[in-house]
């Protein structure tokens, strides 16, 4: 099993190159993210911000100047131990993989997660592949994963959109850029 701290981003299993996004990929996003039903599209602009306002926390994964995946996530203003993934995207082409997986691995050990104890994401109940890919990341870590409704289809969205379930994943035990060893979080 890997520790989180010991993954760089570099050229992975599969020849992706894991990195962070910038300006120009804002584009190369959106348009993955709409070729990725059921996500939820967000504007060009959004995607944008995305790509350079939280740059640290998000993670693309390229492969012959494609992008093929996509993760964002931003850490909670009002509990900064918690990393809340946004949206993880990978290209049909690319899915069945562990691409996904290894867009989290990434992003967990940037030193922009030093310190992060627990993830949180929404998911439709329908949304499986989500579900599949949070309850295997909780159990890689050895860690609870627990669910309760957070946005609700008629109180907060008036019927236009599924409820979203917020997920979470941990507590484990906070690691800084430098640990690395026994007792250690790691996703296999």
């Amino acid at each position: 099993m890997e520790t989180i701290d010991a993954l760089r981003e570099d050229r992975a299993s599969g020849g992706y190159l894991f990195r962070k996004p910038t300006a120009v990929d804002g584009r190369p996003v959106w348009e993955l993210i709409a070729d990725c039903p059921p996500l939820d599209t967000n504007s060009l602009y959004c995607n944008l911000l995305q790509c350079t306002h939280f740059a640290d926390t998000c993670v693309v994964a390229e492969e012959e100047e494609r992008v093929h995946g996509w993760i964002s996530g931003y850490r909670l203003p009002t509990e900064p131990q918690t990393l809340f993934i946004w949206q993880v995207a990978v290209h049909p082409d690319a899915r069945k993989c562990g691409l996904a997986r290894s867009l989290i691995r990434v992003l967990l050990a940037r030193n922009a997660a030093s310190g992060v104890r627990q993830l949180k994401a929404t998911v439709t109940s329908d949304n499986q592949a989500s579900w599949a890919l949070f309850r295997s990341i909780a159990d890689s870590l050895r860690v609870p994963m627990t669910s309760e409704e957070y946005f609700r289809r008629k109180a907060h969205f008036g019927g236009r959109h599924e409820t979203e379930h917020m997920l979470t994943i941990g507590p484990w035990i906070a690691l800084d850029a430098t640990e690395c060893g026994p007792g250690s979080s790691s996703i296999a």
